[in-house]
């Protein structure tokens, strides 16, 4: 059978955390390769655990941690950024002996992260490729999917793949090693997909839950949609089974939910979901760093996950007004303060729920932040400020890129969060001032 290397690749960026960040995609291509039989090796160069970096901060919560960092370079474009710019992950050098200990694959499959990280995909593939010469190498994920052209220009790819890999992994195999394998799932049938290969990680921290893809909403500042056009669910039964799966056979105690929609149709899912999770007795910790939606709150849905172990919530507001609302049409007036109300209820505080507030849209003003904060606070949930990502593809993305002093359209580089690259000009100072009135009592 051919032997398949997956391969996540390091982050440039100039700061970078793991707030539950794990490459759910590629571990489920990869649990799907070896379903079919096929050899499956993986390096991780995100990852925290690996045995030449030193045990993780101790204040660390939940699985999450910081990366080992190294200075690189920053891009040369950001003349006006005075900010330290570095290599998240594994050092090169570890890198280079983990390659060094593998057999020679047949083919090596590498993802891709948020767009504007694709310097550490470009690296991540150039030592692969110096190791495995001759080796293909197919890129995929989000980077390849959102800015493909790109993608295929810089990377030193063999093939770059938009979208979804599930339902063709098996042809790409076939077309680069030669070996036909019929393919025993159905790609529009979550209930079919074997659970990712968490366990070909050093160590499982944490444990991704997939449990629908699509979004019914097309925001304007949100890829959702062009990663995933068509909504799929899977079953109560399917999902329980995965965390009795991680926890029973790993001791996996934290859960982190990646759907884009978790909440929808909550009498009809999300209520029996929970319900059935705090069932189990498995006292479990559950986050939701993607943000739910807040009209979907019922009073019943909070107390289900309160009991279910709901530790991390997130909501998904953006900002707070209401009356002209144009980007997304998520959340009203009433619904967020209806939903903050269940949620104190049903014992949430600040401390284990926060409300996402978009910051650095084009046209954004400092006095529209500090009004949003406060009322957020006010509700008694924690605000958390959502930098702005430029995204291609997105009804935003035109204002972006009038807006933005950079060229945005240029290189993806230049749409990185962290520069606030939809205003005139960085300004770390007033990054510290909204952080500020956030933390005030």
């Amino acid at each position: 059978m051919p032997h398949v290397l997956c391969v996540n690749p390091w982050i440039y960026d100039f700061a970078a955390y793991d707030f539950w960040a794990k490459p759910v995609g590629l571990l489920l291509l990869a649990a799907i390769m070896r379903k079919h039989g096929i050899r499956v090796s993986y390096i991780d160069c995100l990852d925290r655990f690996h045995p030449s970096i030193p045990p993780s901060d101790p204040q660390a919560r939940y699985g999450r941690g910081p990366y080992l960092k190294t200075e690189v370079p920053r891009p040369a474009g950001f003349f006006d950024v005075n900010r330290r710019y570095s290599r998240y992950g594994i050092a090169t050098e570890s890198l280079a002996r983990d390659l060094d200990t593998l057999p020679r694959p047949d083919l090596i499959f590498v993802t891709s992260h948020m767009t504007y990280w694709y310097p550490g995909v470009v690296d991540t593939i150039k030592m692969v490729k110096s190791a495995f010469p001759g080796v293909p190498v197919i890129l995929g994920g989000i980077y390849a999917t959102l800015c493909h052209e790109h993608a295929v220009a810089v990377t030193g790819a063999d093939e770059v793949v938009s979208g979804t890999a599930i339902s063709h992994v098996m042809s790409l195999v076939e077309k680069y090693t030669g070996r036909s394998i019929p393919v025993t799932l159905n790609e529009n049938d979550m209930n079919t997909w074997p659970h990712p290969a968490h366990d070909l990680q050093a160590k499982i921290a944490y444990v991704p839950l997939l449990t629908s893809v699509g979004c019914p909403f097309s925001c304007d500042y949100c890829a959702s949609g062009l990663l995933a056009p068509h909504r799929m669910e899977k079953s109560v039964d399917a999902v329980i089974d995965e965390i009795r799966f991680w926890h029973t056979g790993f001791g996996v105690h934290d859960f982190v939910f990646y759907d884009d929609a978790l909440l929808l149709h909550p009498e009809d899912r999300a209520e029996p979901l929970f319900e059935a999770i705090a069932g189990l007795g498995y006292n479990l910790r559950l986050h939701t760093p993607n943000a739910v939606h807040i009209r979907w709150i019922t009073k019943r849905l909070a107390l289900l996950m309160e009991a279910a172990g709901m530790e991390s919530l997130r909501l998904g507001l953006e900002t707070t007004q209401f009356d002209h609302r144009k980007m997304d049409h998520k959340v009203g007036y009433g619904e967020f303060l209806r939903a903050s109300a269940y949620l104190k209820e049903a014992g949430f505080g600040p401390d284990r729920v926060g409300a996402y507030l978009l910051f650095g849209l084009p046209g954004q003003t400092i006095e529209s932040m500090e009004p949003a904060i406060d009322f957020v606070k006010q509700a008694g949930i924690k605000p958390i400020l959502a930098h702005y990502t430029p995204i291609p593809g997105t009804p935003m993305w035109e204002d972006a890129v009038a807006a933005s002093r950079y060229d945005l359209e240029s290189d993806p580089v230049y749409t990185n969060n962290a520069v606030m690259p939809c205003r005139q000009q960085f300004d770390w100072a007033l990054i510290s001032r909204l952080k500020k009135r956030i933390m005030e009592k």
